[in-house]
């Protein structure tokens, strides 16, 4: 069996090392990737299938459909490799959005709940980002999410309006920022640990402001010390592998 890549000695493909067709992408290499909306992960990794004629491809670390941003994908004998990106830091930008909730933390599913949010000021949001968010903090998974109960993904449980118990898990918030802030509309720069739910982040900080408030944006802007400046579209991908057109993305599902 194949020992994994040394990530120091893995190919990594980006707008500053572009793939080629001529490359033996089954020996082991990466790809800075800037995910689409609307796309799953899971998604661009059958688009990248289809580019390079192999199977063996996996990604570092999920993004919602409705995120954005930069997604790690690992091919070949480099999908040994993966560990060591998904066990970087993350950055990201979050829109999110006082005075209602969804099921869902985010856009993907309509308000099941409002709250007011005229009370809230700046200066509230970053006094509980710094008080009660930042550090090592506890997280609940939302139910809207890939983890598994008995075999099911979590989302499939919560379509059905069911909802188990998930445990908590410990990460890091390691900085926060306001970029902008024009209530209800808050966009924060997030610094992360793995397995961070930005989503999560989002309901906790309006629920520790006595409000409601959900994500509506997201972008995902580096892993560790690879940025999402530096990752290949899809389009740049579909031109250089010449493949159909990527929009009609039903084709890789």
């Amino acid at each position: 069996m194949p020992k994994a890549i040394p990530l120091e000695e893995l190919p990594i493909f980006s707008r500053t090392d572009w793939p080629n067709t001529f490359f033996d992408y089954s020996d082991g290499a990466a790809f800075l990737v800037n995910k689409p909306k609307g796309w799953s992960s899971f998604d661009v990794v059958k688009f990248l299938r289809k580019c390079l004629d192999i199977r063996k491809i996996g990604h570092a670390g999920t993004l919602d459909p409705m995120a954005t941003g930069l997604l790690i994908l690992c091919c070949g004998n480099g999908t040994r490799t993966v560990s060591a990106f998904q066990e970087a830091d993350k950055e990201y930008v979050a829109t999110m959005t006082f005075g209602a909730s969804t099921p869902s933390l985010d856009a993907e599913t309509i308000p099941d709940a409002r709250a007011p949010f005229n009370h809230i000021t700046k200066e509230a949001i970053e006094e509980a980002l710094n008080d009660k968010l930042s550090g090592l903090i506890v997280q609940i998974p939302p139910m809207y999410s890939a983890l598994k109960y008995k075999g099911d993904p979590l989302y499939k449980l919560a379509r059905k309006g069911k909802e188990v118990k998930r445990k908590p898990r410990q990460v890091i918030i390691e900085e926060t920022k306001i970029l902008e802030c024009n209530l209800p509309r808050l966009e924060l720069y997030i610094k992360c640990s793995k397995g961070t739910y930005i989503r999560t982040l989002a309901d906790d900080l309006a629920r520790e402001l006595d409000s409601l408030g959900h994500l509506i944006g997201l972008k995902r802007t580096a892993i560790g010390s690879y940025q999402n400046e530096d990752a290949l579209s899809v389009e740049q991908l579909e031109d250089i592998f010449d493949v159909d057109n990527y929009e009609q993305k039903v084709k890789y599902r």
